[in-house]
């Protein structure tokens, strides 16, 4: 089977291109692939700035709900494939550039949330159906990109947000036609390789540690609660109604 995603490294900057279609959902043991990808990239001497990108309808929708709701024992696994995707990007030593279009959902806000820049095409829009799938997570990487208030209502709501409205609330760099989406993500990144790498890897450090809290703690709190919802039969319901393509009866889950 060929992996789910592609990699090109040229002039310093190394561009993971996310393709498997129709959706970009991956499974657990792909999803722990591209961790370690990711994490790789990141102590490549060539490498000196990294873009995630996507072919296809969307960006990403993260862990394919599909598998796990026909195996509840990979809940635990896709979750650790989650925390360690996140965290290679967000802990990497090389700054990570998000180039985000149409749909980015779920694992998706976990990227770009972890991401040090994103850079949306004008068909980009973000949200958070965790609730609507029966389970938690990704409240920390959206907090990290738009405020505690909005992040609640796009949680209880499962409503979305577009380009334009991410740009206006500063969770992106730039709101760019599709077709010119990398193009500006490379830009950002030859401005970036243009500096001392040395002095790039303590900023970062430097930026992470200032930040508000541990992101990677905040998630793995998530994640706790994560778990317990799977153990409910809404969860379960949940899950089971998206695989089969229907309505969820919470009626009759409990």
């Amino acid at each position: 089977m060929s992996k789910p995603y592609r990699v090109e490294v040229a002039d310093g900057i190394a561009e993971l291109e996310l393709c498997n279609p129709p959706v970009n959902a991956f499974g657990v043991d792909a999803q722990f692939a591209l961790a370690t990808e990711i994490e790789a990239l990141g102590r490549r001497d060539d490498v000196r700035v990294i873009i995630v990108a996507a072919v296809g309808k969307g960006f990403f929708a993260g862990l394919d709900i599909k598998e796990v709701a026909a195996d509840p024992n990979l809940i635990v696994p896709a979750n650790r494939a989650n925390y360690d995707t996140f965290a290679a990007i967000h802990l990497n030593p090389k700054p990570v550039i998000a180039a985000v279009h149409g749909y980015v959902l779920g694992g998706g806000i976990g990227i770009a949330g972890s991401a040090d820049i994103v850079v949306a095409a004008d068909d980009a829009y973000f949200g958070v159906p965790e609730i609507d799938r029966g389970g938690m997570g990704m409240g920390a990487h959206l907090q990290r990109m738009f405020s505690v208030q909005k992040v609640r209502y796009m949680y209880f709501t499962g409503e979305s947000i577009d380009a334009a409205e991410a740009y206006r609330l500063g969770a992106v760099e730039q709101v760019v036609q599709r077709a010119d989406l990398r193009a500006t993500a490379r830009q950002i990144a030859e401005r970036i390789t243009a500096k001392s790498p040395e002095m790039i890897r303590i900023a970062k450090r430097s930026l992470n540690g200032v930040e508000d809290g541990s992101l990677e703690d905040k998630y793995r709190w998530e994640q706790g609660f994560t778990f317990e919802a799977y153990l409910t039969g809404d969860s379960a319901e949940a899950r089971n109604a998206f695989a089969e393509g229907r309505e969820a009866d919470f009626g009759s889950s409990g």
